[in-house]
């Protein structure tokens, strides 16, 4: 493409000169021209959402399930700060995906939509790039989906409105990224390492999301030591099957995954941060040796000290570590084959009748769908109090199809990143769990985007008839809770009304027909558990 176009037609060109098939987001007066000629001459498809903030959200969870860079775009001003808290989430979440923003014009100052939204974007840690011309735009989106790969977060291109139709001549811009992995340690700090990992008696190799490429490795090293696995949230499902396997390590353990935790006497973690949940506030680690192996050095000061401490790539490592022992000859340390872990990562059964009348046990309810769900699915969480026995109790395939929205600590972020997951993976059914409060806060909005893009998508709605968290503190200070709770809708009706299909859950007896619901599904179906506020298992923190 080399003729006299405008600049809008440059900006479309360029995002699919990059290989971007699929752009969710909100039109207005900036970003309309854009968008039509994405649709219309380039053949992208493009997701029209309700609100600025889902497009942020689902090109997030496009990211993470295909392993690429997400994209969005919406107009200017009340629509870029309606994305705050979804780019927050993105910069924690530590995913790439670039935002097309418009702005107001430069010659308009007086338009009452007009902000500093550099400001803006700088509040939420996202990255910013200014679009300089026309005869730049090209270049400029490179640049953001360079900085996207590399900074691995969300940046934010501020597109004038004024630039829209300036002429400009488009040239195909896109910089290549160098992200192979190459950090091999090697010195006195691998010799430490390697020491430690020797003398151990009783070694648990333990993975977070930044090792999830390096599973084959890591189970080889785990076997080679006779060690236990076991993995953070964020990499939960990773050694799914592996007779090895003890679950989540931290305060989500199972109470038998938690005793041979503190059995161990070293920890080798391998793309983990080790904050205080996967460390329950550093009480699983007191009196163990630590090695940390990390690309990213801010984690070794962030949350706990390790005694040893490795920048490089989790698999490169894993891998050098095994050869030093087999050179060593060193000798297997046994602690593996003392562990049944089938027993110990079984967590409490719930209990059909364990519900007060017109509820369902949440457990028991979790038990159940567990097992009629998909099994190659998508799994998407929620923010909320009951988010901890979902985490805790459902299955997980693959890690990389598990997304959480709970790095900002918001609530109404999930069902939205479970369109984009159901973008990015297609054929894949996608099951979300969200709470009443969440599911009004921003999964209503979006449902009929779901069904108007024909996805499979299983909603699970956690229904207590509250604000969960603040329910049980008042409670807990035996103080009456009435303000926290809510006289909702039917969301099974809701549901339906949508265009979806909806059924309620009241009752242990309720559960067979949202097993039949989820068997011969045709379109959008959200189950809602009716749950006792005063009976919903606590967070697990």
């Amino acid at each position: 493409m080399s003729e006299t176009t405008y600049c809008h037609q440059s900006i479309a060109q360029a995002v699919l000169d990059h290989g971007i098939g699929t752009m969710f987001g909100l039109m207005g007066d900036a970003n309309l021209f854009m968008v039509d000629h994405y649709v219309r001459a380039g053949g992208g498809t493009f997701v029209p959402v309700a609100h600025e903030g889902s497009a942020v959200l689902m090109a997030l969870a496009y990211a993470q399930v295909s392993g690429g860079v997400g994209l969005a775009t919406i107009t200017h001003g009340p629509a870029l700060t309606n994305c705050s808290t979804a780019l927050t989430e993105g910069v924690r979440g530590r995913l790439p995906m670039v935002l097309l923003a418009g702005d107001t014009a430069v010659t308009a100052p007086e338009n009452p939509q007009n902000t500093d939204q550099r400001e803006v974007v700088k509040a939420t840690g996202a990255g910013f790039e200014q679009m300089r011309s026309a005869a730049h735009a090209a270049e400029d989106i490179a640049i953001a989906f360079y900085r996207a790969r590399i900074e691995r977060r969300p940046v934010v291109v501020n597109m004038p409105s004024d630039l829209m139709w300036h002429e400009t001549t488009h040239r195909p811009r896109v910089l290549p990224v160098f992200d192979t992995p190459a950090f091999v340690p090697a010195g006195d700090a691998l010799d430490a390492a390697i020491g430690m990992i020797a003398s151990a008696r009783r070694p648990v190799v333990l993975a977070g999301k930044g090792a999830v490429g390096a599973r084959d490795t890591l189970i080889a090293l785990a076997e080679r030591l006779e060690a236990p696995l076991a993995t953070t949230l964020k990499a939960k499902g990773l050694f799914e099957g592996h007779p090895g396997n003890i679950g989540i390590f931290g305060t989500l353990s199972t109470p038998g995954a938690y005793d041979v935790i503190a059995k161990a006497d070293c920890v080798i973690g391998f793309g983990a941060s080790l904050h205080l949940f996967t460390t329950d506030r550093g009480k699983l680690l007191d009196g163990k040796r630590v090695v940390q192996v990390n690309t990213d050095p801010a984690t070794f000061t962030a949350n706990y000290r390790p005694d040893a401490a490795l920048i490089a790539d989790a698999g490169l490592t894993a891998g050098n570590i095994l050869h030093w022992l087999d050179e060593a000859e060193i000798a297997p340390s046994g602690f593996a084959t003392e562990i049944d872990a089938a027993s110990v990562t079984r967590h409490p059964p719930g209990r059909a009748g364990a519900a007060s009348p017109g509820h369902v046990d949440f457990a028991y309810a979790l038990d159940r769908l567990d097992a009629a769900l998909p099994r190659a699915r998508v799994l998407a969480t929620d923010g909320g109090r009951f988010m901890t026995e979902v985490w805790c109790r459902l299955s997980v395939p693959d890690p990389r199809r598990f997304l959480l929205s709970t790095n900002f600590g918001s609530i109404g972020l999930g069902l939205q990143q479970a369109i984009g997951a159901g973008l990015a993976a297609p054929g894949v059914p996608v099951v979300v769990f969200t709470g009443d409060g969440g599911f009004m806060a921003g999964g209503l909005t979006e449902f009929n985007t779901a069904v108007r893009m024909g996805q499979d998508l299983i909603v699970i709605v956690a229904n207590d008839a509250a604000y969960g968290a603040e329910h049980i503190q008042f409670r807990d200070r035996q103080m009456d809770p009435a303000l926290s709770q809510f006289d909702w809708p039917s969301f099974a009706a809701v549901a339906t009304a949508l265009g979806g299909a909806g059924v309620t859950v009241a009752s242990a007896g309720d559960l067979d027909a949202a097993e039949q619901a989820i068997a011969t599904r045709d379109r959008p179906l959200l189950i809602e558990l009716k749950l006792d506020p005063d009976d919903v298992p606590p967070m697990r923190k």
